[in-house]
């Protein structure tokens, strides 16, 4: 680097030596050509009049020609870059990005200009026709620029008429390459009068350079795919969806004249805001259809009568399905598109996606479905009372004004106000009218101030919910919350809750993996847990759920499915904690662990993504891979330049999976299981195995449920947006009152579906190997221990889990 510097100052040193001598050079060549244009007007003078002309003639096209030249080349600087031969054969055209869904239905697009590209032969005739006799009728005869039309419009301009003379192929030039905006730069191009005129010499050198490159019909797709039709429509496709809801070749002459008549104007003749200008302006266009003998006055006679028929919708970035997946996509792909050099907002890809159409709907309704349940519970539940209060029952002081100095408006108010809190809250607190969310309707126009909608929407309740399949690590459905519309932010892979008893899983798969099998007895007994934390002895005594303990041998297949604290923690005391954690990442947890006895219970955070692909992982026969959104993506060309990585690796034995994936199987069987709420719903008539775990964390904040079949796994979560909002009993806040109803209704709808029967099934009955551990052992529990030996499982209260009943003998069988 060194020597390059040096030699870099021996360069502008040896250049600074030779500026006399380069003047010199400049004073030479002025004065020889002052005395060549000296002699040339000499001469000039003695010709006769006709000849003067004919050289003035001559001398001023050369001129123009040499001017062209240099505007092009962008001499010395002086005019801006103008697009060159690589820019002109390989234009760079902004396309949206669709996603399509493994369905192949299009679910949304990525795009900064909504635009669609097609090709000639999708594009109706009439249309073509329509634009060529509106915007330039000898488009066919020139060669990019329309000299005709460029002496009549300076004819025009002398009467006072100004008009514009620019022809479809520098319409296109202005459209494609930018050339007001991009390229306009240099010196000469910040003087008013002369920018225009360099402007124009750009749009005439371009428009020759794509006539030599492209043909006619070539340069009318590009013109149609990049014009400006406003409303967010860019390019015909779009147009025409946006305006009409059709396809480019159904568009009709009354429609055709429609679209050419917005060129001139969008904001002017936009048919939604403007309709009898529009019309007006359509039917100019018809008229000069009848002009050119493309219609005859008859058939104008009668389009012109036929009103604007409309079927207008503006398409935004986030119309669609799915739009919490699609925005994680968006940040998914980030480090991809930066390592490849792509864009999905412009690039025009084709995303295939794992999501399906059909089972995004239905765990789009069953949310709805639960939640508008959940909603009413939760309003009468705290009917009179603000619901955020701390663990003693009491209102968080200022939790509500806490909040508001979080939000953009009040970041506002503090630079207006110069941070005077009073004058802020004042603003704050006047009512408005102002948009909120409503579960029946979706969203109400109502009047709140600011302090009033953050109280409203802080009594509302959340939910997420996503499906994959085990074997494949497909995610089928993905839904992030209640409403994109009014919180973006993400609940299945960007929000992190504590799992509650869901994180029992990693308890007993480490259990299983030291030894342990389902068949092993344990009592549910108080426990306390001695350990150390910063260097301090603490001690930690949980509870179960009902605060009560059974006192019994019973066995682990047995306390899991009865979701029993106590059970759980002397399994994870007896192995470690160490190992728990270890096998939770191992499975999939991905969010680091807190390494203390209250995470076996489910107190450190995880996503919810990433503990339904733990439990996958159980269901894939101890088989992991990461969760799969996108299958493959195609360039515009159709190139495929991605495709999904479906690598899986071993993380624990085939016969751990087995013997977890019994204990999954035990929520249905064993009595008492919290699973067993399954019931009440349709779904046990598809020959189809089901399995699961509820959780709850200890003050009903986050309310969970991983339902598991052969073939699809899902898992859902319900609380508050802020964690001080929820439920104050299990009655109403836990896992399987408030999640597993999402888990049931999304299930029987699939299930239902014959498209998707390739969901159902049962899990198998006989292993691939040889399981050397007991689980097909079955606990037996007595109605009437009096009685001779009868053994046979209790009706329990609709809903209950059983360690919330009386205790009751059992007895198990192996």
């Amino acid at each position: 680097m060194g020597k390059f510097r040096v030699k870099l100052f021996k360069f502008f040193g040896y250049l600074l030596r030779q500026i006399p001598a380069i003047i010199n050079f400049i004073r030479f060549l002025l004065s020889k050509f002052f005395k060549w244009r000296k002699a040339r007007m000499h001469r000039y003078h003695r010709l006769v009049w006709y000849r003067k002309i004919l050289n003035i003639t001559v001398t001023s096209f050369v001129y123009f020609l040499i001017f062209l030249f240099l505007v092009d080349i962008n001499f010395l600087w002086l005019f801006g870059k103008s697009p060159g031969i690589y820019a002109i054969s390989h234009p760079d055209q902004s396309n949206a990005s669709i996603i399509i869904s493994a369905d192949g239905k299009v679910i949304g697009k990525y795009f900064r200009e909504n635009r669609m590209s097609v090709k000639f032969e999708e594009i109706s005739p009439i249309i073509i026709k329509t634009l060529i006799a509106t915007e330039d009728e000898r488009f066919y005869q020139h060669f990019g620029i329309d000299v005709k039309g460029v002496f009549a419009a300076i004819k025009d301009m002398m009467h006072g008429n100004a008009r514009g003379a620019s022809t479809i192929t520098q319409q296109l030039v202005k459209n494609m390459y930018k050339t007001r905006g991009q390229y306009s730069r240099g010196l000469f191009g910040h003087i008013p009068g002369v920018k225009l005129l360099i402007m124009k010499t750009k749009e005439w050198t371009s428009a020759v350079k794509i006539e030599i490159f492209y043909s006619k019909e070539e340069i009318l797709t590009m013109y149609f795919n990049t014009v400006d039709f406003g409303s967010n429509a860019f390019g015909i496709r779009t147009a025409a969806k946006t305006y009409f809801k059709i396809k480019p070749r159904q568009l009709n002459y009354e429609q055709s004249a429609l679209l050419v008549g917005l060129l001139k104007a969008t904001s002017t003749y936009n048919p939604k805001l403007h309709p009898i200008r529009s019309k007006e302006r359509r039917n100019v266009v018809l008229q000069n259809l009848v002009s050119h003998k493309i219609l005859t006055q008859h058939q104008f006679d009668s389009i012109k009568e036929i009103p604007i028929l409309l079927n207008y919708s503006v398409e935004q970035s986030y119309d669609g399905e799915a739009l919490h997946f699609r925005a994680y996509l968006a940040k998914y792909l980030k480090d991809w598109e930066e390592a490849n050099g792509y864009d999905i907002y412009s690039d025009g890809l084709k995303i295939y996606v794992t999501i399906d159409s059909r089972m995004q709907k239905y765990a789009e309704e069953a949310v709805q479905k639960q939640m508008h349940a959940v909603q009413r519970r939760f309003f009468e539940h705290w009917r009179g009372q603000n619901p955020w209060q701390d663990e003693n029952h009491v209102e968080i002081k200022n939790f509500i004004e806490d909040i508001a100095k979080k939000t953009k408006s009040y970041s506002i108010l503090d630079d207006i106000y110069h941070g005077n809190i009073d004058s802020i809250f004042k603003y704050l607190n006047n009512p408005h009218r102002t948009i909120v969310y409503d579960f029946d309707k979706g969203e109400k126009d109502t009047t709140f101030s600011v302090m009033d909608s953050i109280r409203y929407m802080n009594n509302i309740m959340h939910s997420s919910f996503v499906a994959m399949e085990p074997n494949t690590g497909k995610v089928k459905a993905w839904v992030g919350d209640i409403s994109f519309k009014f919180w973006q932010y993400d609940k299945v892979a960007q929000s992190k809750r504590q799992p509650g008893s869901t994180f029992k899983l990693f308890d007993y798969t480490a259990a299983i993996m030291n030894g342990k099998s389902p068949c092993d007895l344990m009592t549910d007994k108080p426990v306390t847990w001695n350990y150390v934390e910063n260097g301090q002895p603490k001690s930690w005594t949980p509870r179960n759920t009902n605060g009560t303990y059974l006192s019994y041998p019973m066995t682990l297949k047995h306390a899991f499915a009865r979701s029993i604290n106590s059970v759980a923690v002397q399994v994870a005391q007896e192995v470690g904690m160490a190992q728990v954690i270890k096998y939770a990442y191992l499975l999939g947890i991905k969010t680091p662990l807190d390494d203390k006895p209250s995470t076996s219970l489910g107190s450190s955070d995880v996503s919810l993504l990433e503990l339904v692909n733990s439990y996958s992982t159980v269901i894939n026969e101890g088989m992991y891979h990461d969760p799969i959104i996108v299958s493959k993506i195609e360039d515009k060309n159709g190139n495929v330049i991605y495709v999904a990585n479906t690598e899986q690796k071993r993380v624990i034995p085939y016969e751990s999976a087995w013997l977890m994936t019994e204990m999954l199987k035990g929520g249905m069987t064993e009595p008492g299981g919290i699973t067993q709420a399954l019931w009440e719903w349709d779904l046990f008539k598809f020959d189809t195995d089901f399995g699961g775990k509820t959780g709850t964390s200890s003050n009903h904040s986050d309310a969970w449920f991983v339902g598991v079949t052969k073939n699809l796994i899902g898992g859902a979560w319900v609380g508050g947006e802020q964690r001080c909002v929820h439920f104050r009993t299990g009655v109403y806040g836990e896992g399987s009152r408030t999640a597993l109803p999402v888990y049931a209704l999304f299930m029987e709808k699939v299930l239902k579906d014959e498209s998707l029967k390739q969901y159902r099934g049962r899990f198998p009955t006989k292993p691939k190997e040889t399981i050397t551990k007991s689980y097909t052992c079955h606990t037996y529990v007595r109605r009437d221990s009096s009685a001779n030996d009868s053994l046979v499982i209790p009706d329990m209260p609709e809903g209950v889990p059983l360690e919330e009943s009386t205790e009751i003998p059992v007895e198990v069988v192996k």
